[in-house]
């Protein structure tokens, strides 16, 4: 009984160690990831406050300069896994906590479209993460019913593929996943959010990413994101997220 008790503690004692052994070489190889890059040159891997985003709202103007500074905060480490988007995304919060993985980063964005994620794409391609979740482009729909101009479906499928092949071109060994834009319980959504993810299905053979159809998990018997994934039609709560992480958790286990 005793020595079985023993066995146990040691086996424990040893998760412990290898825990803390694995959170300081994370630590200690984003330090030195930190060090060996001069101050102007880290200044310029992030926009810079004078960037305009012309489909950015007011709002979204000001919290994206202010995620950008958190980012630099914490910035990114060689072989960290990465999620960006926007609000829903962000909403996520911590999904390293989410993932039970230590070297998770979230970098989304409340309010932001495709073309602030491209304006913000040095900073992967430098730390050169291992792998990067993208979920992006609701907003850029919204914009186009509610302010009448572009983006259209065809220009944030585009931008879509930018931000894919962008990242690939630059840090090849980068695992990248593009996950189809979510559904919302808005009828008018529906078609353009339909239009971009055909595209981006049919050109993830052809362009260095895998698809993960986030859309047909979310989706109810109507093409509208199921109402108890949700607390206002377009973000998820909880539930919402747990049934991502579950989904996601074979290609992080990958």
């Amino acid at each position: 009984m005793l020595i079985n008790l023993l066995k146990k503690k040691r086996k424990v004692m040893h998760s412990i160690c290898r825990f803390f052994l694995f959170y300081s070489i994370v630590f200690l190889t984003g330090c030195a990831n930190i060090k060996s890059i001069s101050h102007e040159k880290f200044e310029k891997l992030y926009p810079p406050d004078s960037i305009t985003i012309i489909y950015h709202t007011d709002w979204t103007k000001n919290h994206y300069r202010e995620r950008v500074q958190e980012f630099k905060k914490e910035p990114l480490r060689r072989g960290d896994i990465v999620f960006i988007g926007n609000s829903i995304t962000e909403g996520g919060k911590d999904w390293g906590l989410k993932l039970n993985l230590p070297n998770v980063k979230n970098r989304g964005i409340s309010g932001d479209c495709t073309d602030g994620v491209l304006q913000r794409l040095d900073e992967i391609n430098y730390f050169k993460p291992k792998v990067i979740f993208i979920l992006i482009g609701v907003n850029d729909l919204f914009n186009l019913y509610y302010q009448k101009q572009i983006p259209s479906p065809e220009y944030v499928g585009i931008n879509i593929l930018k931000i894919a092949q962008t990242i690939h071109d630059k840090t090849p060994k980068t695992i990248i996943y593009v996950q189809t834009i979510l559904p919302t319980s808005q009828d008018f959504m529906k078609e353009n959010i339909n239009k971009v993810n055909e595209a981006i299905k049919a050109y993830a053979n052809d362009n260095n990413y895998t698809l993960i159809d986030l859309h047909a998990v979310f989706s109810d018997e109507k093409g509208f994101l199921k109402k108890d994934l949700t607390y206002d039609g377009t973000h998820l709560n909880d539930a919402g997220y747990k049934v991502w992480v579950n989904y996601i958790n074979r290609y992080v286990k990958q």
